[in-house]
């Protein structure tokens, strides 16, 4: 049986539009597709050209780039909305920017800028003439140019589309605590297939239309992906609609590929388009009272490389996959198609389009808006109008401690700080999670800025709810909507951190290596305004993880994040909630980072009183003396940690190493500062050779319990002076419904284990160690056994603290200070604004 065919699928033919009218007088029409025309013939040009970009010669295979790389069939598609926005920013006067969510459709939103003068401007070399097109042509995907997505060096970018699937949440971020803005977002077919850009959809129920901006989707339905039809693009209008109106929004229809029609048409949906959101704020903005409207959308369904030849030597490239990538790949081995190149190219007339030297002709230059209202040109895709973040002095929420014995929740007491940090900031600082914050221990957030809900309320939200129209703390259980309204809010010039549990965190892996990618190229270009650092907070820890089972077991998002760039990756594990409090003022204060904190939320022994844990984290690593046997003499054994709870189980094998061994010379080494770890020649944090002997030694055993992957401190010490006797225990995929103690058994991140090894790395021990070594393991046995009768370990081990007195107050840095001042490498405390981190 033949396939049924809907006719209403194609995408040409005349207009057929929702909204019906002709608001463009003939002259606007005419500019209109000239100013089209120009962009791509310019879009062509980036695509094929490096020399003769007027074609003022015949095209010869000399003028043509060796390699022919980028994308051509969503170019026509963004180019025609971008051209009819800008006649609403100069009708209305309004504050926009443009979101390229189609793969590789860094062509139209570069032409746009290069039109719109922008470009020229922020490259002076890339003149408005011939020569300045020559270069513009020749550096797009070219070695040592730009390359072919919405990259940095694309003005008036902040999506890079380099993965597929964020172009909506990006502009939501933008737009919230942004009332003017209005993102005009192309979301590509083949992405909305997506699971991130599904769920993003639904953002419109967190958007408060009294104190946020808007966000105009248009769903570019070209029909193909790279060699495959899109699923959107083959479903019925009636079915298409129901999806949309399912989702909360009124999408609009405009479809078709004749131009004049098409204009006319799209002119009339955007101009409808924006009159409602303005009408919707307007209402919410006089009222005083929020609400969710059901904001306008447009689908807009053209032809695959639209404009292109429909054919070429019997084959369909307009409107088909062919038109996806390089529309005609074999311009410099085939005569005939390199003449129907230049057939097409000659077919937007450059000649009437640009003067003799190659500048767009006057009556289409005075179709962009001016200055900042160019959407190439919004300060808000550069960083932002920034405001600075006002932050209270974290040392006034300092929990008291006494080393090793208090025992209190770093999370709940942080919350509190966190709390005031939302009220002094709050129409530039929000707080991202997938519905965890009060699980994760902050709830008292609440106080000051409640979660934002533009859904339908219950009587049973009054009971503990939380829940606002207006907000500071936004939460979706989808990892991916949230992390990319934070990265939109932050990259618009904002503030915040998202929140979540460190097994799931890897949902946004790519999410975050994209992010990276971006800030670490923004380095590269220098215009680019730096922006706040993307703060993730990771608790709900492997090592608490043990009631939910082992599919709850994973710490490995470290090593994901330790892959990246050292310009702009730092990971820390504060051991305790002073030493949390300080990291997290540091991270609020810098920039152009991804900060990446690793915090349990449970209660945990206390180690560091304020000052101390200042100095602690400023330095990122050090020798706790306190928890040290005879720290002024040469030790026998490192007992080294990285993480809060693997810190606790590593104070406790050396308070049983020195019950059972008392003239053993112990040194206790913290990492707070992972990267501290590796050479300073490889990351601006790591510490030199010298440093690192000076606190690790060099020809004694280390035995480090660390809070991931064990593999991940090899991989970072593998250079460092004896690095071979470093031995570190961390997680090993092993877990289940499990103890806290008995997941650590499994593991062997647990006291006896950690006892044991360093007794088995200690020959001179001999049968002193074995006797030893039998009453550790028949403890440990113990342990085991009674969470397996129990299912709770002991109250002994539960209620644990350090057995031995308290220090004198600042003594836990005196040896690595006085290590480090030897050294002349200082040592001393830093102002409370940076107090993490030797490199910014």
């Amino acid at each position: 049986m033949p396939p049924t065919i809907d006719s209403s699928l194609s995408p040409f033919g005349a207009a057929r539009a929702t909204v019906k009218g002709e608001p463009l007088s003939a002259d606007e029409l005419r500019k209109t597709n000239s100013y089209m025309q120009a962009s791509l013939y310019l879009c062509l040009g980036m695509l094929y050209l490096r020399d003769n970009p007027l074609l003022k010669e015949p095209l010869r295979t000399e003028h043509l780039k060796a390699r022919l790389l980028g994308h051509w069939g969503s170019d026509a598609g963004q180019v025609f909305t971008y051209v009819h926005f800008n006649r609403l920013i100069n009708k209305y006067g309004l504050d926009a920017i443009f979101i390229s969510g189609p793969g590789h459709g860094a062509p139209a939103v570069l032409s746009q800028s290069y039109l719109e003068g922008v470009y020229s401007e922020v490259y002076p070399d890339i003149t408005e003439d011939e020569s300045g097109m020559q270069r513009f042509f020749k550096q797009f995907s070219f070695p040592g140019g730009i390359g072919s997505h919405a990259t940095p060096e694309t003005p008036g970018s902040l999506h890079e589309g380099g993965e597929l699937g964020y172009s909506i949440s990006h502009a939501f971020g933008t737009v919230f605590d942004h009332p003017d803005l209005i993102a005009l977002t192309m979301v590509g077919d083949g992405e909305s297939e997506t699971g991130p850009l599904a769920t993003s959809w639904h953002s419109t129920k967190f958007l408060n239309p009294v104190t946020d901006g808007a966000v105009l989707p248009v769903l570019h339905l070209n029909g193909y992906k790279i060699n495959n039809p899109t699923v959107l693009a083959r479903i019925s209008h009636e079915e298409l609609e129901a999806l949309f109106i399912g989702y909360g929004w009124k999408p609009y229809f405009v479809e078709g590929s004749d131009l004049p029609s098409m204009h006319q048409a799209m002119a009339a949906t955007l101009e409808r388009c924006v009159e409602e959101i303005r009408s919707y704020q307007k209402q919410a903005r006089t009222s005083g009272q929020p609400f969710r409207p059901r904001w306008p959308m447009i689908v807009l369904r053209s032809p695959k490389g639209w404009t292109a030849p429909r054919d070429v030597s019997g084959h369909h490239l307009e409107g088909f996959w062919r038109a996806h990538q390089i529309p005609i790949p074999d311009v410099a081995t085939n005569k005939e198609h390199l003449a129907v190149l230049e057939s097409w190219m000659r077919s937007y007339k450059p000649e009437e389009l640009f003067t003799k030297d190659g500048r767009l002709i006057p009556e289409l230059k005075t179709i962009a808006p001016k200055g900042n209202a160019r959407m190439s040109a919004n300060p808000i895709t550069n960083g932002g109008r920034k405001t600075s973040l006002l932050l209270p002095d974290f040392r006034e929420y300092a929990l008291s401690v006494n080393p090793g014995i208090t025992s209190a929740g770093s999370m709940g007491n942080m919350a509190v700080w966190l709390r005031d940090v939302v009220a002094k900031n709050q129409q530039n600082f929000r707080l991202f999670g997938p519905d965890e914050t009060e699980s994760n221990k902050l709830g008292e957030v609440y106080k000051a800025g409640k979660k934002v809900w533009l859904g339908d309320y219950l009587p049973e939200d009054e009971d503990g709810g939380n829940l606002a129209f207006a907000g500071r703390v936004m939460e979706m259980l989808s990892e991916h909507t949230v992390e990319g309204w934070l990265e939109g809010y932050i990259l618009s010039g904002r503030h915040g951190m998202l929140n979540s549990y460190e097994p799931f965190i890897h949902i946004i892996d790519s999410m975050v290596n994209q992010h990276c990618k971006w800030i670490e190229k923004c380095l590269e270009v220098e215009w680019r305004n730096k922006v706040s650092s993307l703060n993730i907070l990771l608790t709900a820890t492997v090592w608490r993880q043990d009631h939910n089972g082992f599919t709850h077991q994973d710490p490995g998002f470290l090593d994901v994040v330790a892959n990246k760039s050292p310009e702009v990756v730092r990971i820390y594990l504060p051991p305790d909630g002073n030493c949390l409090l300080s990291v997290m003022d540091h991270c609020y204060r810098s920039e152009n980072y991804v900060n990446v904190v690793v915090a349990d939320k449970q209660n945990h022994l206390q180690y560091l009183d304020m000052n101390d844990a200042i100095a602690h984290c400023t330095k990122g690593v050090g020798i706790w003396e306190w928890a040290s046997t005879f720290p002024d003499e040469e030790p026998d054994l490192v007992m080294a940690c990285c993480g809060d709870v693997v810190t606790a189980e590593a104070i406790a094998a050396t308070a049983l190493l020195r019950e059972h061994l008392p003239e053993l010379k112990i040194r206790f080494v913290n990492v707070v500062d992972l990267f501290k770890l590796i050479s300073h020649i490889d990351h601006p944090h790591g510490l030199t050779d010298k440093a690192y002997k000076a606190i690790f030694t060099d020809d004694k055993p280390i035995i480090f319990n660390f809070h991931s992957y064990p593999w991940l401190v090899h991989r970072l010490t593998y250079k460092r002076p004896g690095s071979l006797n470093i031995h570190v225990r961390g997680y090993k995929e092993k877990g289940n419904i499990d103890t806290p103690i008995e997941l650590a058994i499994r593991n062997q991140t647990d006291r006896w284990s950690l006892a044991i090894d360093a007794i088995d790395r200690l020959p001179g021990l001999k049968n002193k160690g074995g006797v030893i070594r039998q009453k550790l393991e028949d403890e440990q046995i113990a342990a085991k056994n009674a969470a397996f009768e129990n299912g709770i370990d002991p109250a002994n081990l539960r209620d644990w603290c350090w057995p031995y007195p308290a220090p004198t107050e600042g003594a836990g840095n005196k040896v690595i200070d006085a290590a480090m001042s030897k050294l002349g490498l200082g040592g001393e405390d830093k102002p409370a604004a940076a107090v993490v981190g030797t490199s910014e």
